[in-house]
């Protein structure tokens, strides 16, 4: 990925609505490069950040949407709608100081494949009413290009592991299963590289643009959690059959485990540039350990 193009304002702000853990990995690279932020949080009264501002979702004026250059939305849908929306949908579309939104959607809105590829073009049929409520939040933001030209792009995000958030931290803690389904694999994607994927977006905009976020290799995630253990020099768990272990499941992990689609992220490589910095689990999994014994 290039950096900055040459003489791209260095005062660019960005409000976050939602501040978990993806946008809690890029605000580090555009504090660096001299942006502002302001994020909302689901507290009333969040713990302060330094150099960024906080505040509730409430709390959001329409002075700080008229402030903002850039808007990422983490914030999850409902039944209701997005909640952004629903709350700031005039504000946003009147808005003409905004040059990116970026959405943060999930793979989810393509439902079970049975393993069959999906890309950014591949018909949506989510499973779960989360997934639902996804499919509709990205229908209504890209809405506002197709009705008032706003710069927005979707990011279908897969499962999501970092520094305290992955197998590692499972195994540590007892609560790793090595599951055996055979055939089912999962994508994931380093939040360092979510962060990636959007600065290269940021730098290089193509509103109504949709991006699969994944890394190169799903694999089964009893494969990761072996991989987890060798590399804490512990033994590799047996395996469990999916049927035993759904027997323990919430309802949250059933669904993850009713889906099962492999997802094709060429459009990050080719029309990003996006280079992964953890391009499998492998890598990223060793660059955690790294930083936590460092």
């Amino acid at each position: 990925m290039g950096g900055w193009p040459d003489g791209m304002k260095m005062t660019q702000h960005l409000l976050c609505f939602g501040y978990g853990f993806s946008a809690r990995h890029l605000a580090p690279d555009l504090l660096a490069r001299g942006w502002t932020i302001a994020a909302s949080t689901r507290t009333t009264d969040p713990e302060p950040v330094s150099d960024i501002r906080l505040m509730s979702f409430d709390d959001v004026t329409a002075e700080d949407i008229a402030a903002a250059s850039h808007l990422l939305i983490s914030a999850p849908p409902s039944e209701t709608g997005d909640p952004v929306l629903v709350r700031y949908r005039d504000l946003v579309a009147g808005s003409s100081t905004i040059s990116w939104i970026g959405y943060l959607s999930t793979t989810g809105v393509y439902g079970n494949t049975d393993g069959a590829l999906v890309d950014e073009s591949s018909p949506l049929n989510p499973s779960n009413a989360r997934s639902k409520y996804r499919v509709s939040a990205e229908a209504a933001w890209l809405s506002l290009f197709e009705d008032h030209g706003l710069p927005v792009h979707i990011f279908r995000l897969a499962g999501i592991y970092g520094s305290g958030r992955s197998a590692l931290d499972q195994v540590r803690a007892g609560r790793a299963l090595r599951v055996e389904k055979p055939g089912h694999q999962f994508s994931r994607i380093h939040a360092a590289d979510i962060a990636n994927v959007l600065l290269a977006s940021i730098e290089a905009s193509a509103p109504g643009s949709i991006y699969n976020v994944c890394d190169n290799e799903p694999a089964p995630q009893a494969d990761v959690v072996a991989y987890a253990c060798e590399l804490l020099g512990e033994p590799v768990l047996p395996l469990v059959p999916f049927d035993v272990a759904a027997e323990s499941m919430s309802p949250m992990a059933l669904s993850f485990w009713a889906d099962n689609r492999l997802l094709d992220n060429n459009r990050i490589k080719e029309e990003l540039g996006v280079d992964l910095a953890y391009p499998t689990y492998r890598e990223g999994l060793k660059a955690i350990l790294g930083q936590e014994t460092d």
